[in-house]
């Protein structure tokens, strides 16, 4: 990966606006420059062979505060309150006016993604997920980010926008004064292409599958497990410092803990929510697991697992009712049931006495009887109750929240505050907004709010600047 000057470099492409990464950002920001100025020639390329990233891994949900489909559902909400608990939840933050900025626009996005990038999305009003005080994740019927970035590709496949698979770019071109004027990508078998564009949009993902990145930014996740988009290889950060961009809420990520094994897929958090609980190898509960799944994450790479989330049959089957991914792990016996403690503890290997004892402290927490040890007040469902389920889970990082500062249109920004002509990342490329305490301060939706919303910002900035 290099920086290679523009006067040494003939096109073999001219577009307008070159978005690098086809994912949920990517495509956000193609739509959104195309709306904003249909005559302007648009090109999407990517490395993978087909559509991937970390939306497509998600539930697909996206925060909003304000939309038409809360009032709809009869809800209250704005984006001040939402600014209120992203802050609360992030801590110290490298880049709050971001947070501002996309919790103000968020409602126009969800609308937007509906009306315009004709994606299909409900509001959920089964749960809200850590963090929230208001139902205001709106996400695909299937909460499958892989159906969310099926309806963006087919708008952009409408709209003739095309997206060129198998087609990393390698290098940026730059001109004399530091401004971004395209790319180059190089196919597999060494075919090299030379793009000019008078915008490139980098929604390359993060850092996450960069070992040596990783080591340097976020050293305690250095032995950690990655959950995320292979392609998360940290090109815009590299890219990025040799243009001299400043870079942001570095130490930053969504980490996750529960991520089945040996199964590798994701146990949902919804069972957590619903009242399941975590317990260590010992059978004994550690920490608050209403915290939420990346801040609770941290508490288990601190300790040696294995870990379990303990639920009952109730909150399975709701969960399964409403989640396909873990209704799949359902029917392919990745949650065990049994009708007691004693028996669930022989069948995971536990001391009975220890499981027996958390799971009625638990309980008894729940009904209200008692304080919670760890001061856990939010119980979803109420006291688990026999008969239990449970999988063995383990922590992973799932996605990077730090990388390139920018303003509130996703233009990059040198250490002195000013703009690197040309260039605009979001998404996993650029600084996010869950502050800079490792996990503890992500809020569920951050990372597809930072993705779609400055991709959806970026693309119209890239086309407003161009007429400018």
């Amino acid at each position: 990966m290099a920086i290679t000057a523009a006067d040494t470099a003939v096109p073999d492409a001219e577009f307008d606006v070159l978005v690098i990464g086809a994912g949920g950002c990517g495509l956000a920001a193609a739509l959104a420059a195309h709306d904003a100025n249909p005559a302007l020639s648009i090109a999407v390329v990517e490395k993978a062979d087909r559509l991937q990233g970390n939306t497509m891994l998600s539930s697909g949900s996206i925060p909003a505060a304000g939309t038409r489909m809360q009032r709809q559902a009869g809800l209250h909400d704005s984006a001040g309150d939402f600014v209120a608990d992203l802050r609360r939840i992030a801590g110290p933050h490298e880049m709050p006016a971001l947070t501002e900025r996309l919790a103000d626009v968020s409602a126009e996005l969800v609308e937007w993604l509906v009306d315009r990038a004709h994606a299909t999305l409900t509001l959920v009003e089964t749960y809200k997920h850590i963090g929230h005080r208001q139902y205001r994740l709106h996400s695909p019927p299937s909460r499958r980010g892989a159906d969310l970035m099926a309806d963006l590709a087919r708008t952009l496949d409408e709209r003739g926008i095309p997206m060129a698979f198998g087609n990393p770019a390698v290098e940026l071109l730059a001109g004399p004064d530091g401004s971004v004027l395209g790319a180059v990508t190089q196919t597999p078998d060494g075919t090299r292409t030379v793009i000019a564009a008078r915008a490139v949009i980098l929604s390359t993902n993060g850092f996450g599958a960069n070992r040596q990145l990783i080591s340097r930014f976020c050293p305690e996740l250095s032995g950690a497990p990655y959950g995320g988009a292979t392609g998360s290889e940290g090109e815009a950060v590299i890219w990025g410092e040799a243009l001299g961009a400043a870079l942001a809420n570095m130490g930053a990520y969504q980490a996750h803990a529960s991520l089945a094994e040996p199964h590798g897929s994701l146990v949902t958090w919804t069972v957590v929510e619903k009242g399941g609980i975590v317990v260590d190898g010992q059978g004994r509960r550690f920490g608050d697991e209403s915290m939420g799944y990346s801040a609770f994450a941290a508490l288990e790479l601190d300790r040696t697992g294995p870990f379990y989330v303990v639920a009952d049959a109730r909150v399975r089957d709701a969960t399964a009712a409403g989640q396909e991914e873990y209704a799949e792990l359902v029917r392919h016996n990745g949650v065990l049931q049994a009708d007691d403690a004693a028996s669930l503890a022989a069948r995971l290997g536990l001391p009975a006495d220890a499981l027996a004892a958390s799971l009625r402290d638990a309980a008894s927490a729940a009904r209200g009887e008692q304080a919670d040890a760890f001061g856990r007040a939010h119980w979803g469902l109420g006291a688990l109750q026999a008969p239990y389920t449970a999988t063995r889970i383990g922590p992973a990082l799932f996605h990077t929240q730090g990388g390139l500062r920018v303003d509130g249109d996703g233009r990059v920004l040198r250490a002195d505050g000013s703009a690197i002509p040309g260039l605009y990342a979001g998404g996993g490329a650029a600084a996010g907004i869950s502050g800079n305490q490792g996990s503890k301060g992500y809020m569920s939706g951050n990372g597809l709010l930072a993705a779609l919303g400055l991709g959806y910002l970026a693309g119209r900035a890239a086309a407003r600047d161009m007429r400018a």
